[in-house]
């Protein structure tokens, strides 16, 4: 016997669909601003790439001075009770890292969602909206043999790919302008028995393995074996010769000439962050189911390759791998502005900014090994408007798929920003609901105050 679809309905102030760094500081701040939040994800686990291995970026700018707080700093420093963290450290070449324990992350995730009495649906996607007269009214979000219509009064997309704002009819942007080239996934894993002092020797002896020719004025000398010896929480990009030699000889199974690794909490242990797909959408599911299989068929042989040919690496083993693959880029949702690389570039910091960066222009060739970098001299500020869709009321975006152009992308996309600018749409949302208004009416002076009161940092004079 058929057994029809199981309906259900929840109302609520603000819906949020995407439990990512994203979405999760959305959700903690809308909930944490008096608003009936519901958080909507596909995943069996929350923080999407934070709990993979991947470190927050760049807290610190090239002055040292810190320049995200707010619900950023507050995950940081819950880590720090739970030894999943040591803090922020100055890196010449990242400006900061501030490595985490992968799994401490997912549950500070769920600390946060629960203590902020947030309504969690997991293994759930969304596959409806329901737009009138211009305004997103309701979605409808599936799982396990099981429908529900949620009806907000403000959506925010936290999905990454910007996948309800896609369904609603938002218009958006994706890939570069002439080309439409998207940045290749990642597949991260972990690899454990590494000898850190083996390898630092090897680099030591081999410094023409570091990277010091990629057009980032901002790369200090320091980047080097004795930086990676003395910092626990560094993270390694290099090993540019053994690659070349390696694929000249057919004997590199990744398409990218640097090895990326993030040292991480646990003793003798790496993130890896170099298997690349090339010729990829993040949002096409034939395209993801490919990714998914090719990434994962990679990790044996590039482990073998480190194994052979990388000192320190000879007895390293796999010991866990994410559960998805890392989506760099796809789509960016329009919003009532729009962040430029000329504003990134030239370090604007608007009146209505919710959040300040400064991580460098990073953009991966989607097609080939190529990497397209700038250096970002001074922190910029990402407007509010680039959170509230351009043609949809009742819609916002956070994440990687706010409001920006295609190479000012290759910055804002970090997650650090992400989560910055997620309790800024968070707080929006919340007042939206609240007072009964569009967020493209609310006051980002308003937002920005309360932003303050719960430790963001807004302007260089608040910068640590």
């Amino acid at each position: 016997m058929k057994n029809d679809m199981k309906k259900e309905m929840i109302k609520t102030d603000v819906a949020v669909v995407g439990g990512g760094p994203g979405g999760l500081a959305a959700a903690v701040a809308a909930a944490r601003e008096g608003a009936k939040v519901v958080l909507v994800e596909r995943l069996g686990y929350l923080g999407g790439q934070l709990g993979s291995g991947l470190p927050f970026l760049a807290f610190l700018d090239m002055h040292q001075r810190r320049i995200v707080g707010g619900i950023a700093e507050e995950f940081v420093e819950r880590l720090k009770e739970k030894d999943g963290t040591a803090g922020h450290k100055y890196c010449p070449f990242h400006l900061s890292s501030t490595t985490i324990h992968p799994f401490y992350s997912r549950i500070v995730c769920f600390e946060m969602i629960k203590e902020a009495g947030i309504e969690l649906l997991m293994h759930c996607e969304v596959v409806g909206t329901k737009v009138s007269d211009g305004r997103l009214c309701s979605i409808t979000v599936a799982g396990k043999g099981t429908e529900i219509d949620i009806e907000a009064d403000v959506f925010i997309d936290g999905t990454g790919d910007g996948d309800m704002a896609y369904m609603a009819g938002a218009e958006y942007e994706k890939g570069q302008p002439e080309s439409g080239e998207l940045q290749p996934p990642s597949l991260m894993f972990n690899l454990s028995g590494v000898d850190f002092e083996r390898f630092c020797d090897y680099i030591e002896e081999h410094p023409e393995e570091l990277p010091y020719n990629m057009g980032l004025t901002h790369i200090q000398p320091g980047y080097d074996a004795a930086f990676f010896r003395n910092n626990p929480g560094h993270i390694f990009f290099g090993l540019n010769n053994t690659i070349k030699k390696l694929r000249l000889e057919s004997k590199c199974p990744i398409d990218r000439d640097t090895v990326i690794y993030i040292r991480q909490p646990m003793p003798g242990t790496v993130a890896v962050n170099t298997i690349r797909i090339l010729n990829f959408d993040g949002s096409n599911v034939h395209d993801l189911s490919r990714g998914e299989m090719e990434s994962h068929l990679q990790i044996m042989p590039l482990i073998e390759m480190l194994q052979k040919h990388v000192p320190g690496f000879e007895k390293c083993y796999l010991t866990s791998v994410n559960a998805t693959i890392g989506v760099r880029e796809s789509r960016r949702i329009m919003g009532i502005k729009k962040f430029t690389k000329e504003d990134a570039v030239s370090g604007s910091i608007p009146d209505d900014a919710i959040g300040l960066f400064s991580y460098f222009i990073d953009i991966h060739s989607g097609k080939g090994d190529k990497t397209y970098t700038k250096t970002i001299e001074e922190p910029y500020g990402i407007p509010y408007g680039c959170t509230v869709a351009k043609d949809i009321d009742g819609l916002m975006m956070t994440g990687r798929c706010i409001s920006v152009d295609a190479v000012a992308f290759g910055s804002t996309r970090i997650m650090t920003l992400c989560m910055a600018v997620g309790q800024g749409a968070g707080v929006g949302a919340a007042l939206a609901s609240k007072k009964k208004m569009q967020p493209r009416k609310v006051n980002p002076e308003e937002v920005r105050k309360i932003l303050r009161q719960n430790g963001a940092i807004l302007t260089l004079n608040e910068a640590k």
